[in-house]
């Protein structure tokens, strides 16, 4: 399902193919490698870009830059999972009547789970950091990995350090 907010271009290419350019993008398809899920979220805003800083001030989705999205599709999900509440301060919760043989499945999933902290700040916010890993402009679609480890330090550090100028 294509939004109003989507304008995408077809393109001839060589051999008569046809390219997909993506002018504007609202949303695309995000994968969360630690949980092995895929949700389509909203596409927020460019926050850092390895190549080009213009590139972040204008907004322009290019394959590797690192994007926010929209943080509750994966929210909902972990929710539902794992029964959990995650990105909210901490407030009563009222209890919902699950059946036994829910409880037990929620807690033999919690058994050995855990949401690292950084992630778990990032869902408190309510929106991701992700990597573009699709090319908007050849393929017309905006599809990427969220961040987490590691890798989601180095940026968050990067992102810091520039605000810092």
């Amino acid at each position: 399902e294509m939004c109003i907010r989507d304008r995408i271009h077809t393109v001839r290419a060589r051999g008569g193919n046809l390219k997909y350019r993506a002018l504007r993008l609202d949303s695309g398809n995000f994968s969360w490698a630690s949980e092995s899920i895929t949700k389509k979220c909203r596409v927020l805003n460019v926050v850092y870009n390895a190549s080009n800083n213009e590139l972040v001030r204008t907004n322009t989705l290019v394959k590797g830059s690192i994007i926010e999205i929209d943080a509750t599709p994966f929210r909902q999900f972990y929710e539902q999972h794992y029964g959990v509440q995650i990105g909210k301060k901490k407030e009563d919760e009222e209890a919902t009547k699950k059946s036994n043989h829910l409880e037990r499945k929620l807690k033999a999933r919690n058994i050995n789970h855990t949401l690292a902290k950084d992630m778990d700040a990032q869902f408190t916010k309510g929106r991701l950091l992700a990597v573009v890993t699709s090319r908007p402009g050849q393929s017309g679609r905006c599809d990427g990995a969220l961040i987490e480890g590691a890798e989601l330090k180095f940026y968050e550090a990067k992102m810091a350090k520039k605000k810092g100028k």
